[in-house]
């Protein structure tokens, strides 16, 4: 048995990247970043940020498009994929990212209810639902 899940709570550090396949299929991409906080030995405040590559697929890479932008903090639940890939100078490279089955978003809108950037593109509902969105489980009690 192997289990492959990641659980992030962190905020966008960049606007999402919403493409699509020539297939039509949606992609989303878009960096998170996580903080850790904690003292040294000598009692010195020490934080360290980790930025994580996200990427989402179909109708979550379409919420993600709607609903997120830089700033905005999120949860997301996903597992962990490394592609490969040759670069222009013919070395083997390798990406790590988190592929997103499940986003919510968390805390208010980025720039607050005065439109100073961030939030969701105008005319979009003022709230945004979580993704995959309630009822789409089938649970037996």
């Amino acid at each position: 048995m192997s289990i492959n899940k990641v659980i992030l709570v962190g905020n966008l550090g960049r606007d999402v990247e919403l493409r699509h396949t020539p297939g039509g299929a949606a992609v989303a991409k878009f960096s998170v970043a996580t903080n850790e906080v904690w003292k040294d030995k000598a009692g010195q405040r020490q934080e360290h940020t980790e930025w994580h590559n996200i990427v989402a697929w179909g109708k979550l890479a379409e919420f993600c498009g709607t609903y997120l932008s830089k700033g905005r903090q999120v949860y997301i639940e996903g597992t962990l994929r490394t592609r490969t890939y040759d670069d222009e100078k013919g070395n083997r490279r390798y990406f790590t990212e988190v592929r997103a089955g499940v986003i919510q978003l968390l805390g208010p809108k980025p720039g607050g209810a005065a439109g100073a950037g961030g939030g969701a593109p105008e005319g979009g509902p003022a709230e945004p639902p979580d993704f995959p969105p309630d009822g789409e489980e089938d649970i037996p009690f």
